[in-house]
């Protein structure tokens, strides 16, 4: 699965840049406070107006403080994923109830400084974990290939029928890292820079698919 970052897209042309991602596995759209990350970026009203032009099903990703009271807006708005920070969560495991029951897929997103082990447990109540591999904050980072061990934890985990989620990725996913992302066992890719600054977003999705898919096959991923 590719999910294209609109952060990258342009921010005047957005309902463009659905357009030009259609066929797209998910639109990944990140929620930044300027509080939980140094950047500001947008929220509930932007995503409202741009479910209302495309039905690729959006992938909320919220790094902001607070997200126990703002989380559910979004699953009520019509997100198809809204993912929250376990370091900025009060309550993941309550949290993931009331997006769940607020009618969205449930996630939990981890930094890359932050261990995976004492979250495991939490992890049943959630459809998805978002590993990060860039600090959040800020698009056109460098991939930082040594979170690759809890996406490769998680997989076994999934895989020997302890969890049942999604393993997601973001942060510096192009041609050149995308497969030792898939060979770890990472189901979702989000990319942004690597789809919007190509000549042609929808090829781009289609190539980082293929490459992904092949790595897949490669390493028995499926």
């Amino acid at each position: 699965m590719i999910a294209p970052s609109i952060l990258s897209a342009d921010f005047a042309r957005l309902a463009d840049g659905l357009a030009a991602i259609q066929g797209a596995d998910w639109v990944h759209v990140d929620v930044m406070d300027a509080h939980f990350v140094p950047n500001l970026t947008l929220g509930l009203p932007i995503v409202e107006s741009l479910l209302k032009v495309t039905d690729i099903p959006m992938d909320c990703h919220l790094m902001i403080e607070d997200p126990d009271r703002w989380a559910v807006g979004y699953a009520e708005a019509g997100a198809h994923n809204v993912t929250v920070h376990v370091e900025a969560a009060g309550d993941p495991v309550k949290i993931a109830r009331d997006i769940r029951a607020a009618g969205a897929k449930a996630g939990l997103s981890i930094k890359p400084g932050t261990p995976l082990e004492p979250y495991v447990e939490v992890l049943k109540e959630f459809d998805t974990l978002l590993v990060m591999s860039v600090e959040p904050g800020f698009g056109g980072q460098s991939f930082i290939a040594d979170v690759l061990s809890k996406a490769r934890t998680v997989r076994d985990l999934v895989d020997t029928g302890h969890l049942d989620l999604l393993v997601e990725i973001d942060g510096g996913i192009n041609a050149d890292t995308i497969e030792q992302a898939a060979e770890a066992g990472v189901d979702c890719f989000v990319a942004g820079s690597a789809v919007y600054g190509a000549d042609d977003p929808g090829r781009a999705v289609r190539a980082l698919r293929e490459q992904a898919a092949s790595a897949h096959h490669r390493f028995g991923r499926a």
